[in-house]
């Protein structure tokens, strides 16, 4: 999807001159709406996003929630994070990969803020299940969740499976995360400081995901599965393993200043909104970047989505030691450039490729007003049916059915953690593993240890029925909402707070 010209005339006017090439391609990609949000952004402005217990909000890689009352052993206030995000294009062109990464990349949204990811929740969307179809787009994203959290050690707990018509060309795949950190742990996206150093950590760059922001934010054409294959990422589930447990030992160590996942855009999105967000500007060098494959060029660089890596802000005296973990975990570790206060500069075997303002770059793309139509009164239809024939019609509707099949290929006690398996109203968490024995003294006053010694333990729902936003958008979604309040309820917890992955047409 190429810039539009009115964009291409902004940023014409912005740099008093044409994009170069790989300008103009970040711009694009970072200007989607897959990234910039150009017309839902003026919409979700609407959502209540502040309470006591938010610690970060909306316009990061992921919420992070204080938990009332909780501790870890040496007395510090427990955070939880919570992320969805969806990967619906590229679960289409290729169900097992495209889902797969869905679940990488929201993990390492988990790490970018400190977190380590305790629970996974999938809501999947697909047209009739009677359709050979669907049932083909149902089998590769299941195992495509199943093999890559069952591989990095992240259970998958919760989650719904809906069958609607409307899904048949393109289905939904929403994938959230939920990590546990300290306060002292929490790592945010702002870079912090002038002449800290840059650093990408994890898996070398390959031309996998080349304009995957672009492609997720386009209509999905009748040859997408063949033409748009090279859009989507390849997942390696072993490699980010060992970038979790990488990340945990770089924050024990207080190494990192600020940390962004690469998602869509790859290294230019996650590298210019670090810095766009600390009000700053970036001098990278693209040819200094470990690549797996030989000749790329400097857009490929710029823009490929390879999965599995991180981009850090380092201080100059901690690269060192940040190589050495990076070494240790048999990740691929470069410093790619420095925090500056000028513009978002890289540069390319001698050559600038991009000079633009970063916050022009992460932010500078204009909303879309879009006209606003009130649905209309959906005609109700009221089949003259007995009793037992409407019974028999609920019941055996795959919406109604068990989801067993699906979830029970996900691994959801693995950490220790699983109070409670899927299957019911709502998952239920102890925020410490369940094998930490409580003392003696609580022991003594009834604590067996289920809450891993804790009083407080964590719950969780997703999903959605698109049959009732399909009749009524607003009570639809209102209904939502309160069906998984009431399944938190359900299980004895007090809602908190709510994160959402709105997919619209």
């Amino acid at each position: 999807m190429p810039l539009a010209d009115s964009d291409r005339r902004l940023v014409e006017a912005e740099l008093g001159r044409d994009p170069t090439r790989a300008e103009a391609a970040l711009f694009e990609n970072l200007w989607s709406e897959h990234c910039a949000y150009r017309s839902s952004r003026p919409l979700l402005s609407a959502f209540t996003t502040d309470s006591e217990d938010v610690v970060v909000g909306p316009g990061d890689d992921a919420a992070v929630v204080s938990v009332p009352g909780a501790a870890d052993a040496d007395g510090d206030d427990l955070y939880l994070t919570f992320g969805v995000e969806s990967h619906n294009h590229p679960s289409y062109v290729d169900p097992y990969d495209g889902a797969a990464t869905g679940v990488g990349g929201i993990v390492r949204d988990t790490l970018s803020m400190g977190a380590y990811p305790i629970a996974l929740a999938d809501s999947l969307y697909f047209g009739a299940l009677d359709r050979e179809h669907s049932r083909y787009l149902l089998d590769g994203v299941v195992e495509g969740i199943s093999d890559y959290g069952n591989a990095i050690g992240v259970p998958t707990v919760t989650g719904s499976t809906q069958f609607h018509e409307d899904y048949e060309g393109n289905p939904l795949v929403n994938v959230a995360c939920v990590g546990l950190l300290n306060e002292d742990r929490l790592v945010t996206a702002a870079a912090k400081e002038p002449g800290n150093k840059l650093v990408l950590v994890g898996n070398a760059t390959g031309r996998d995901g080349l304009g995957g922001a672009s492609f997720a934010s386009e209509d999905l054409a009748e040859d997408a599965e063949t033409e748009d294959r090279p859009a989507v990422q390849v997942g390696d589930p072993y490699t980010e393993k060992l970038l979790i447990e990488a990340n945990e030992a770089l924050l024990d160590e207080a190494l990192v200043a600020a940390a962004r996942d690469l998602g869509a855009a790859g290294l230019g999105g996650a590298s210019s909104e670090m810095v766009a967000q600390g009000d700053l500007g970036a001098r990278i060098d693209l040819a200094d970047v470990h690549q797996r494959e030989p000749n790329m060029n400097a857009l490929e660089i710029l823009l490929a989505e390879s999965q599995e890596r991180m981009c850090y802000e380092v201080e100059p005296g901690d690269v060192e030691r940040v190589q050495e973990i990076a070494d240790r975990f048999d990740l691929g570790c470069s410093v790619i450039g420095e925090v500056t206060d000028g513009n978002y500069v890289c540069e390319f075997e001698g050559d600038v490729v991009v000079d633009a303002p970063a916050q022009f770059l992460a932010d500078g793309a204009p909303m879309n007003d879009l006209e606003r139509v009130e649905p209309t009164e959906p005609e109700t239809d009221l089949p003259d049916v007995t009793l037992d024939a409407a019974l028999d019609a609920v019941l055996s509707s795959p919406n109604t059915a068990s989801k067993r099949w699906v979830y029970r290929q996900y691994d959801h006690e693995v950490g220790n953690r699983t109070l409670r398996r899927p299957g019911g109203d709502g998952a239920l968490l102890a925020l410490h593993e369940v094998s930490e024995a409580p003392p003696a003294s609580d022991r003594a006053n009834g604590d067996s240890g289920e809450t891993g010694g804790s009083e407080t333990a964590v719950a969780l729902s997703a999903g959605a029925n698109p049959n009732w936003t399909d009749a009524d958008p607003y009570e639809g979604a209102y209904a939502t909402a309160v069906e998984n309040a009431t399944n938190l309820a359900a299980v004895g917890a007090e809602p908190l707070a709510a994160v959402d992955c709105l997919n619209g047409g």
